[in-house]
């Protein structure tokens, strides 16, 4: 029987199939203790601590909540009442009679989309029960009184994490369609979650959870995804620099410089081809480079910010005009990259040079006075416990970022995929968007560390002189390029608010857009989607939400008001460039070698130490 084949209610399960579930599980199993002990053996043990600080900061929240016993009686009669009320509720309906619910689901939350959770009382009930409960519990813990704002922010966010991760749409016992699923398999269904579960600890290397988000396998760099056309024509230590072949006879004399994060790999821009910005841009005439970044390890632990500036924008600049001659660029800065391009716009200021003729941000955060919730993982404690970490290896690992994101977002990317490959037993859905994000990046140590203390910590960017790279001190109230700013509504990572206030650092013109939803959907955004929609503004007043109250909202993709102002900073047109036949020739295809290299491969088996033995006997 297929993986994911559903048996008829009350039907026996396949013996064949149960016998290869059992034999993967005991293998499995085995290995895993085996590595477990190994790591053991080599002084591996973790270390119970409190590097996070989230220890300290709650104990100093219920210090002050203490402190308080009227909040407190207050909290315990409303909570009271709410429960009450439920019960009220809860016999009516027993009875028969029609009531509304005393709490419903927030709009957007998906885990009760499942009709059982309404229609059967004992589901409903316990999904009431679980919302009145958490509405109190973050109603205390998330507002208490006389914090300093970052301790503050940290109960808030970690008691969001504590009450997302006790819902009962977790648990097989309270989720009505695990319990379906479960009286239909004859409960192969959690067997196989066991499985999914011993493959994510096996890709973890025994030590650390990896959940699967998507169907890897699925989907191979250069065939199905990061498909655009085009030539690696330059590379160095840090980067592999892609120039796309044209799609049209005539392109404009400025060429389009793209400078992606590194966080994350530089082909969320070059999904499919629906969605492909790259390639949209290539169709409206656009020579496009693209910035593909190394996956650095151990050997580039002293790469600094001023090498990623040197080595990375100012290198990619100048291989751009020897590829097609022209001295001037129009660039575009996505997230980080973006904060690298301001620095990069500042830098050029300084010495005279104006070679950017326009530049565009993506999310990219320039100011990080407001950084939202990422300042939570960011605090002296915490970046001096990641410097010790980083420090021991040479780079950030790339899971340990990819978990930070993911933990903003947990019920959409944590939460339901334990559901889903555990509880329910099957295997994740194969999406683009995903297998990019589960494609994660190391960091090195020297650069990861200056960008933490002098961005997130200090945030001297936006200060005059604030920072110097490369012996240059960075002034951006110097630039005078223009520029368009595009954020979303929506974003975690980069909070349009604070992307607002690094916009207006700049002296030249400047453009701003709100597009919607978030940090990647909102981006990724194609004019043929239809999706979502944009704001635009004339003026930059000083409180953001002046700006958005005079705002203009239009229908759809921000992409077509951006063609419409990248078109007045084209500089004219030129015959249509090819990929290697310009200054610079090809060194291979595009999407290029860098950009293969994972950051997390899976770890190679332990010897089996008697595991194929164990594995024989489950399956006997």
């Amino acid at each position: 029987m297929a993986t994911n084949e559903k048996q008829a209610p009350g039907s026996a399960p396949d013996p064949a199939e149960l016998a290869r579930l059992y034999a993967g599980i005991a293998r499995k199993s085995a290995e895993l203790a085996a590595a477990f002990i190994e790591r053991r053996g080599n002084g591996a043990a973790a270390v119970a601590g409190d590097e996070l600080g989230v220890g300290q900061a709650f104990y100093e929240a219920w210090a002050k909540l203490l402190a308080d016993p009227v909040r407190l009686a207050e909290a315990q009669v409303k909570f009271w009442q709410d429960t009450m009320s439920l019960w009220q509720s809860s016999m009516l309906r027993l009875m028969g009679q029609p009531v509304p619910p005393v709490i419903e689901p927030a709009s957007g939350d998906r885990r009760f989309r499942h009709d059982d959770w309404r229609e059967l009382f004992p589901f409903d009930y316990i999904k009431q029960s679980y919302l009145i409960a958490a509405r109190h519990l973050h109603g205390i813990l998330g507002h208490v009184e006389g914090l300093d704002e970052r301790t503050a922010k940290k109960v808030e966010f970690y008691t969001r994490q504590y009450i997302d991760a006790l819902a009962p749409t977790n648990f097989a016992l309270t989720n009505p369609e695990v319990l379906r699923e479960t009286m239909a398999s004859g409960g192969q269904n959690l067997l196989r979650g066991f499985n999914n579960l011993l493959d994510d600890l096996e890709r973890g290397g025994g030590g650390e959870l990896r959940v699967r988000m998507t169907d890897e396998k699925a989907f191979k760099l250069g065939e199905n995804i990061a498909i655009t056309p085009g030539k690696v024509v330059f590379q160095n230590e840090l980067i592999q620099l892609i120039q796309y072949a044209p799609a049209t006879r005539e392109v404009a004399r400025r060429p389009l410089l793209i400078v992606p994060p590194w966080i994350n790999k530089y082909y969320i821009l070059d999904l499919r081809e629906n969605n492909s910005f790259i390639r949209w841009a290539v169709e409206q005439g656009l020579t496009v480079f693209v910035v593909s970044w190394v996956n650095p390890d151990a050997r580039l632990a002293g790469k600094r910010f001023d090498d990623y500036l040197t080595e990375g924008t100012l290198a990619a600049m100048h291989a751009v005009e020897r590829a097609t001659g022209e001295r001037e660029v129009n660039a575009i800065g996505y997230c980080l990259g973006g904060t690298l391009l301001a620095a990069t716009l500042g830098y050029l200021a300084t010495k005279g040079d104006d070679r950017i003729a326009s530049a565009t941000f993506f999310a990219a955060m320039i100011d990080f006075e407001e950084a939202g919730e990422l300042e939570v993982f960011i605090d002296e404690q915490q970046v001096a416990a990641l410097e010790k970490r980083m420090n021991e290896r040479g780079y950030l690992e790339g899971s340990e970022m990819a978990a930070t994101f993911n933990m903003l977002r947990a019920n959409d990317l944590i939460w339901s995929f334990v559901v889903n490959n555990y509880l329910m037993g099957r295997d994740p859905f194969p999406f683009d968007l995903l297998y990019w994000n589960s494609d994660s990046t190391r960091m090195p140590a020297a650069m990861h560390s200056f960008y933490l203390r002098n961005m997130y910590l200090g945030n001297l960017l936006r200060k005059p002189g604030g920072i110097t790279l490369a012996g240059v001190p960075i002034d951006l109230a110097r630039v005078r390029a223009p520029l368009y700013f595009v954020s979303t509504v929506e974003d975690h990572i980069a909070p349009w608010r604070a992307t607002y206030a690094g916009a207006r650092i700049f002296s030249g013109p400047v453009h701003f857009v709100l597009g919607g939803s978030g940090h990647i959907a909102g981006i990724v955004n194609p004019p043929a989607a239809n999706k979502y929609q944009y704001w635009t503004g004339k003026a930059l007043p000083a409180r953001p939400d002046d700006w958005f109250s005079a705002a203009t909202q239009h229908p759809g993709s921000w992409w077509t008001d951006w063609a419409g102002w990248i078109g007045q900073h084209a500089g004219g047109t030129v015959p249509a460039r090819v990929p290697g036949r310009g200054g610079l020739k090809a060194i291979e295809d595009a999407p290029g070698s860098y950009v293969r290299a994972r950051a997390d491969p899976k770890p190679e088996r332990p010897k089996r130490r008697g595991g194929d033995k164990v594995a024989a006997r489950g399956a006997g």
